[in-house]
C-alpha cells in the first residue's frame, strides 16, 4: 500500500510540474508573439513597408517614362520619314 501511495505522489508531481512547466513555455511563446502586434511595432512594420513600395514605384515611373520618351522619339520619327515624303 505504500508504494502505490509513494507512487500517486510521485505522479502527481510530475504531472503537476509538468502542467506548470507548460503554463510557463506557453505564456512565454504568446508574450513573444503577442509583442509583434504591438502598436509601435505595427507602426514600425508598416513605415518599412510603405518605404519600400514607395522605392519600388518611383523605379517603375522613372522605368515607364524612360520607355515612353524612347517610343515617341522613335514614332515621331516614323511620321517625320513619312510626312516628310508626301510634301
Amino acid at each position: 500500500m505504500i508504494k502505490r501511495i509513494v507512487w500517486w505522489t510521485a505522479g502527481a508531481l510530475m504531472g503537476a510540474g509538468g502542467s506548470t512547466y507548460l503554463q510557463i513555455k506557453f505564456r512565454k511563446a504568446v508574450q513573444a508573439k503577442v509583442a509583434k502586434f504591438t502598436p509601435p511595432s505595427v507602426v514600425g512594420t508598416a513605415t518599412g513597408k510603405a518605404k519600400e513600395l514607395r522605392g519600388r514605384l518611383g523605379g517603375a515611373l522613372t522605368e515607364g517614362r524612360s520607355a515612353m520618351a524612347v517610343r515617341e522619339t522613335e514614332l515621331r520619327s516614323r511620321l517625320g520619314k513619312r510626312s516628310g515624303a508626301k510634301r
